[in-house]
């Protein structure tokens, strides 16, 4: 079977929705063939990242953190920072964060494309 592509583009868009929106459509929510335990024969290409909007002061105020596995080395950098270098890893990191965290989120986030 052929997957589908889906095309979405982020120009002008919140972060927020449109991470919900790409999560819905990769747990295959948004067809009448969903089956729960299974990841959807569909691609979201997703364009323009780098054009997506923020609401309110989240670019400056919200802090993504990880630990390296060491006593006291909790790293955490700013969302302003790490979208200016990468910024289609905020968009990757929002919709991660929306779908299940069960046996099928690395075969979903790998059906998402996202185009600077």
């Amino acid at each position: 079977m052929k997957q589908k592509i889906i095309t979405l583009d982020a120009k002008n868009q919140p972060l927020g929705r449109l991470a919900s929106k790409v999560a819905l459509i990769l747990q295959g929510k948004n067809s009448p063939s969903y089956i729960p335990n299974r990841a959807a024969d569909v691609k979201v290409r997703v364009k323009n990242v780098s054009k997506v909007k923020f609401t309110g002061k989240k670019l400056e105020n919200k802090v993504y953190k990880r630990h390296t596995g060491y006593l006291g080395h909790l790293k955490a950098t700013k969302m302003s920072g790490v979208f200016a270098k990468k910024p289609e890893e905020v968009l990757k990191r929002a919709v991660a964060g929306m779908l299940p965290k069960n046996r099928l989120l690395k075969e979903r986030m790998k059906n998402l494309i996202i185009e600077i």
